[in-house]
């Protein structure tokens, strides 16, 4: 369950240079599939800390769980159950901890390969806490059908989240992955014909509030930008138009890198035009046929196609630094495409938007970002959506998925209605964030 820290270090020793600022979640070695150790006593032990490490890691200094009972009845129902986050920050499967010690449950977790791949002790360790690895840059066979094992026989509920990546951004569901909902599918149907109760999702909304002064938790952030750029100090603007002007300069830097030139226009627009066009290269270049779907969808199929030969030794040392230079760029637009429209605005812009948006800036420049708090993590639990045995075809996507998107951001939304009315802002109508203008 443990989401991996934020690290600086490289994908190996022998990683290029061209690859340099882009987090170690790719990986050019075989993949091997990672079990879970199913241990209440290490879940026991290790949840006694949890709070401490929220805490101390991740500034997370309270959290509050909503309508838990929700789960509760599904458990009592004996319902095999997926839980369905949105993932907004590394320390979403933590926070879930505390809402499993709530209901009286353990969880099992189906998580990223490289988190298993960072240290020993943390393989240990969120092996223990029920994770299993899932390979993002092909078919994991083994990783889906052991999930569906897992929710065939019902013993704890599994989370999946299903956007695929972290967004960074608390208020916004990305796009949702149709997995989790084949997954629970075929479970399902397992359970169906043993007679057993069916299936269901809950989505679980997960929203961070910064109790604290955010212009100033930033500032020091915001002016090592502005260092970094060679710029006099902006302190002539306000914290939310400075934060806006660094992000013109970071689209600006990576325009250059892939077109040669700074591009005029719109911030959001001309990164919008970056990930069209840098997507659409590559591929052209790879023959990837499937262009439709998620920027996260489209970037696992390049990688899926990009590793292989790497991961075979079957290309030269200078093919091998071309393909890290193309993977760089699939991790740049899938972290560019986590930026929304509107999301802070002068004036009425939420705490936690300004602390989330300057630790993304720092983390894609960087790969290091500093975490912020005080912060406290709300939890609300969404009624149960069964999962019918039969996907209706002609539908539009996965309903049960859909409706699962629909849920959390309606929680969500709900939140953000809360946040604004106790901090005296006004209402936004009209036009949803990414919609709308950033300024």
């Amino acid at each position: 369950m443990l989401a991996a820290p934020p690290g600086v270090s490289l994908i190996g020793a022998t990683r290029p240079l061209s690859a340099a600022a882009m987090q170690e979640i790719v990986l050019e070695e075989p993949y091997k599939f990672v079990p879970p150790i199913e241990s209440d006593w290490w879940c026991w032990l290790v949840r006694f800390r949890l709070k401490g490490y929220l805490r101390n890691v991740f500034k997370v200094t309270s959290t509050e769980c909503r309508h838990a009972d929700r789960l509760k009845a599904s458990l009592d129902a004996g319902h095999s159950i997926v839980l369905a986050p949105n993932h907004c920050r590394l320390s979403d499967p933590m926070v879930l901890g505390v809402l499993s010690q709530q209901v009286g449950t353990e969880l099992f977790a189906m998580a990223s390969w490289h988190l298993f791949k960072e240290s020993a002790y943390q393989t240990f360790l969120i092996r223990r806490m029920g994770a299993f690895s899932i390979y993002r840059e092909g078919n994991d066979r083994q990783s889906v059908n052991t999930a569906i094992d897992m929710l065939e026989h019902g013993r704890r509920p599994l989370i999946i989240f299903p956007e695929g990546a972290v967004s960074r951004h608390n208020d916004l569901m990305m796009e949702v992955m149709d997995g989790p909902a084949f997954i629970a599918r075929q479970a399902a149907k397992r359970r169906e014909k043993a007679g057993k109760p069916g299936v269901v999702i809950h989505p679980v909304a997960i929203r961070y509030s910064f109790d604290g002064d955010a212009e100033r938790a930033v500032l020091p952030d915001v002016e090592a930008f502005e260092h970094r750029f060679s710029w006099q100090p902006q302190r002539h603007l306000g914290i939310v138009e400075r934060i806006g002007r660094i992000g013109a300069a970071l689209i600006g830097l990576k325009e250059v890198e892939y077109f040669g030139a700074v591009r005029e226009g719109n911030p959001h627009t001309r990164a919008e035009k970056l990930i069209v066009e840098v997507l659409g290269d590559l591929e052209s270049k790879w023959r990837v046929t499937d262009k439709g779907g998620s920027v996260v969808a489209r970037v696992k199929a390049l990688r899926s196609v990009i590793l292989p030969g790497m991961i075979e030794k079957k290309v030269t040392e200078e093919e091998r630094q071309a393909r890290w230079r193309d993977l760089a760029a699939c991790y740049y637009v899938q972290q560019i495409a986590h930026y929304p429209r509107g999301y802070i605005r002068a004036g009425d812009a939420l705490p936690e938007r300004i602390i989330e948006t300057v630790e993304r800036m720092e983390e894609d420049f960087t790969d290091h970002a500093n975490y912020h708090g005080p912060m406290h993590c709300t939890m609300m639990v969404g009624e149960a959506i069964e999962v019918d045995t039969k996907r209706n075809r002609d539908a539009e996507g996965d309903p049960a998925m859909a409706e699962t998107r629909r849920s959390i951001q309606t929680m969500l939304d709900q939140m953000v209605a809360e946040r604004r009315a106790k901090l005296g802002l006004p209402e936004r109508k009209g036009k949803t964030p990414h919609e709308s203008e950033l300024m």
